[in-house]
């Protein structure tokens, strides 16, 4: 694991760095997607639309917990770019270990406050009373892995800070497999339930996380000692300071959508199935997104750590290009075999499906054609990210937060079910707006003082 696996983005073609750092994170994605995917289709299939509508209706407050995770972790791994980049082996030894030091405390307070909210937020989102129980079982499971996600999160968002974007995607080709298998055993074979589903996932990730965390040890230079997880009152503060923003911006993110599943919850069980379903499509919808704001961010902060300020705007061209391309293709798959797909997460009487179904493929449509926004916002958020801007990705959540809760408020009353798909995309939409306009007018001010600098 050592200097193979890595990928130095500070010299060679944008358009074959960013495609060659991506497409392994977005295999590892197709792989993590896949056993969300199995949860969902074996909990659709196997136990029934109940048991669908309950995993649904804990969505977006386990979403919460694996955004916040998420944004730390990406916070975390942004100075390390900036060092991998620069050259500096000693402070990237001792940023990733007060990392893994300050980790540790954030996954407990995590753990605490999620398993205190857990009850108390699904009754507030009147979420309905004959799935409430299941509903709670599953997240107080899937939250006692919060520590686990977060050692996963870390070590995994240190690897691809380092350019070895191959490590983990072994890691979810794994977990993959394992949770596939445990899928089988512990609700096919076993009747665990959504009970079954959730320990199958948090087992999976254990593996991904071992694996992440051997790959790290074995990488040249970074021969970590007991001095490198010593919490320094800077470095912590310099990592709070990018990684706070961050996890902030998808915790108001998540909060949005527990305000759209509220309302959805209105609607009955059939249309959270339905609206559940594609929800887990959702995650194919964006893999690709995700791959390239990840190669966008660590091929910034290689660059602007290196001092390569001018390869800034070839790599951002390069991403563009790409991800708007790879939106398209998406889009058409999912007009093609979008409902093959929905088909998979459905069973009941034939009266169910067909009613569940007509919503999931709405959803899915309305989502589908918009793609290209939703890829936008991940090309312009990444590079602000890599430059080690965390407040501009943090106002874009807050807007993102203020267009879907007031669209599926406002809306709804008017329109009745398609407000909400309407709030989403706009969501999409405006915050990819505000993150360009925001990239061009900071790149402008850089190339004047990079000019200016020359001058002198």
């Amino acid at each position: 694991m050592s200097k193979e696996k890595t990928i130095v983005m500070t010299k060679g073609n944008p358009y074959k760095l960013i495609l060659q750092f991506a497409m392994p994170l977005m295999l590892g994605n197709i792989f993590q997607q896949m056993y969300t995917l199995v949860d969902t289709m074996v909990v659709g299939k196997g136990v029934g639309v109940d048991a669908l509508a309950a995993v649904g209706a804990s969505d977006w407050l386990n979403w919460m917990s694996l955004g916040i995770l998420a944004g730390l972790a990406q916070g975390f791994s942004i100075p390390m770019a900036q060092e991998f980049g620069a050259g500096h082996r000693e402070k990237l030894r001792k940023t990733i270990g007060n990392a893994m030091s300050l980790s540790v405390v954030c996954a407990v307070v995590l753990l605490v406050v999620f398993q205190l909210i857990a009850k108390p937020v699904l009754m507030l989102l009147q979420t309905p009373v004959e799935i409430l129980p299941t509903a709670i079982l599953y997240i107080r499971i899937f939250f006692a892995g919060i520590p686990i996600s977060m050692a996963y999160n870390l070590l995994a968002a240190a690897l691809r800070a380092m350019g070895d974007g191959k490590s983990p995607l072994y890691a979810m080709v794994v977990a993959s497999v394992t949770n596939i298998i445990l899928d089988i055993v512990f609700v096919i074979v076993f009747p665990f339930g959504v009970a079954g589903a959730a320990a199958a996932t948090l087992i999976a990730q254990v593996v991904a996380a071992v694996y992440c965390y051997i790959a790290l040890s074995r990488i040249e230079g970074l021969n970590f000692g007991k001095e490198d997880f010593t919490l320094e009152k800077k470095q912590t503060g310099r990592l709070l300071r990018l990684s706070v923003p961050l996890a902030f911006q998808n915790a108001i993110i998540a909060v949005g959508g527990m305000i759209v599943q509220f309302v959805v919850n209105g609607f009955g069980v059939l249309f959270i199935a339905g609206y559940t379903a594609t929800n887990k499509l959702y995650g194919l919808l964006e893999m690709a997104a995700v791959s390239f704001g990840y190669a966008i961010s660590t091929y910034v902060g290689q660059n602007v750590g290196a001092g390569e300020y001018k390869r800034l705007t070839s790599g951002h061209v390069a991403s563009l290009v790409v991800s708007i391309a790879t939106s398209l293709v998406i889009t058409t798959a999912m007009l093609v075999f979008g409902k093959i797909f929905i088909g998979m997460f459905l069973s009941g009487t034939p009266e169910e499906i067909e009613a569940a179904g007509a919503v999931a493929w709405r959803y899915l449509l309305f989502m589908s054609l918009a793609l290209p926004a939703l890829y936008l916002l991940y090309v312009y958020r990444s590079a602000l990210q890599g430059m080690g801007n965390t407040f501009i990705p943090m106002l874009s959540g807050i807007l993102e937060f203020v267009l879907r809760t007031g669209m599926v408020l406002g809306l709804t009353a008017f329109i009745g079910s398609d407000g909400i798909f309407w709030a989403e995309i706009s969501a999409w939409i405006g915050a990819a707006v505000l993150l360009g306009i925001s990239y061009y007018v900071i790149m402008a001010k850089k190339k004047f003082m990079l000019e200016e600098a020359i001058k002198s």
